[in-house]
């Protein structure tokens, strides 16, 4: 989409196009392409069923509002999920923030939450036709500026302004999850951290050896999918690092850095949220749970007594077997189970291929857990009791 049709797509003379689209039942289908182009040209009649099409899939991350906002298929992949924008842009007002400087707004979702909030801001997004979409969606709440934002940072900036990053993660290529290829550049955005609020918006696999010392880093879950990783500049403590459950906001730090105890299986297993370990927290947990873990460097937590923690999805061991596989394949069949989930961290096995192997039938349903532990590789037969609410 070029600039020129994005600005008829916001226009007053787009709506009725708009509502048209919104109301086909197939939006990418011939049929509604054919039906739209009667009355508009091809690119209007794409660009309009793109945003019928967009707008359904962002229910998800925006709810009612996404029926309101503009979209492009990238812009609305990156965009931040409404709970994790809120969350952050509360963050920022708790610090003292008054006006943000967001460089590579994107459509706008972090920025619409900073207003939310109570913030000024002014938006920076280098896509023209994205910058035109992101205006309409902020309308007269916020500034977009359309244009490089490592040439304009340091003038928006004056003054004390906070700073919020979400470099874009598409290269010519497609998708990437390599620092070299982020823009705006990563050494360019952590270079503004230093003395004043900020936030930089990062993948949830962000290697450990490109964050910066001095900033506080958080893993953030939200509703149990590891959404991102975020770096911090201001009151914060330099070098924590910290789980963070949305939309509780419920926050558990690392501490130092340290591995949980290795013992035996327990009657409880616990498997902790994935935020929980990137951020380096299974210890902490560990301590809370009065729990161990079953070889050093597995993700997973055994304990004698059922301990509720909003942290980890508790599960009953029900049975301990040996980890082989005619074995299992016995039990499966014996137990009647047709419905077989396989979690498995620590031993080299494809959860969908064994799971073939083991030849379900029946109509029982269970859960295997297989693990390395200090008395060799297990199938742990668990069933789900539950969690805290994130």
């Amino acid at each position: 989409m070029d600039a020129d049709l994005a600005r008829w797509l916001v226009s007053p003379g787009a709506a009725e196009a708009l509502a048209q689209a919104a109301a086909q039942p197939d939006p990418g289908s011939l049929a509604a392409a054919t039906a739209l182009r009667r009355s508009w040209t091809p690119a209007q009649a794409s660009a309009v069923l793109t945003q019928a099409e967009l707008r359904r899939r962002a229910v998800t991350k925006f709810g009612k509002d996404a029926a309101r906002l503009f979209f492009t298929r990238d812009a609305l992949e990156q965009a931040t999920r409404a709970d994790v924008a809120r969350w952050r842009s509360e963050r920022y007002r708790d610090a003292g923030a008054t006006r943000v400087v967001d460089l590579g707004c994107g459509i706008g979702a972090d920025a619409l939450a900073f207003v939310a909030a109570g913030l000024d801001v002014v938006a920076v997004e280098y896509d023209p036709a994205t910058a035109v979409l992101a205006a309409a969606n902020l309308g007269d709440a916020g500034t977009v500026v359309c244009g490089d934002a490592v040439e304009l940072a340091d003038d928006l900036l004056a003054g004390g302004a906070a700073v919020f990053a979400d470099p874009a993660r598409r290269t010519a290529s497609g998708r990437t999850w390599r620092v070299a290829d982020l823009t705006p550049p990563w050494d360019f955005v952590t270079g503004l951290l230093p003395g004043r609020i900020g936030c930089i918006k990062a993948a949830p696999g962000l290697p450990s050896n490109v964050i910066p010392g001095g900033v506080a880093t958080t893993w953030v879950s939200h509703r149990g999918d590891l959404v991102e990783a975020t770096l911090w500049s201001g009151p914060w403590p330099a070098g924590s690092r910290t789980a963070v459950l949305l939309p509780s906001g419920l926050e558990l730090d690392a501490g130092e850095r340290r591995e949980p105890p290795v013992g035996p299986v327990g009657g409880y297993l616990y498997e902790p949220d994935s935020a929980v370990i990137r951020a380096g927290a299974l210890a902490g947990l560990a301590e809370a749970l009065d729990a161990r873990s079953p070889q050093a460097g597995i993700a997973y937590l055994f304990s004698d007594t059922l301990r509720a923690t909003p942290f980890a999805t508790a599960f009953e061991v029900l049975a301990d077997l040996p980890y082989d596989e005619r074995g299992l394949r016995h039990w499966v069949q014996e137990q009647g189970v047709g419905a077989l989930e396989i979690k498995v961290r620590g031993i080299d096995v494809d959860p969908a291929v064994l799971r073939k192997r083991l030849k379900p039938a029946g109509k029982a349903s269970a859960t295997l857990v297989l693990t390395p532990t200090t008395a060799g590789a297990r199938a742990l037969v668990a069933r789900r009791v539950g969690n805290g609410l994130r």
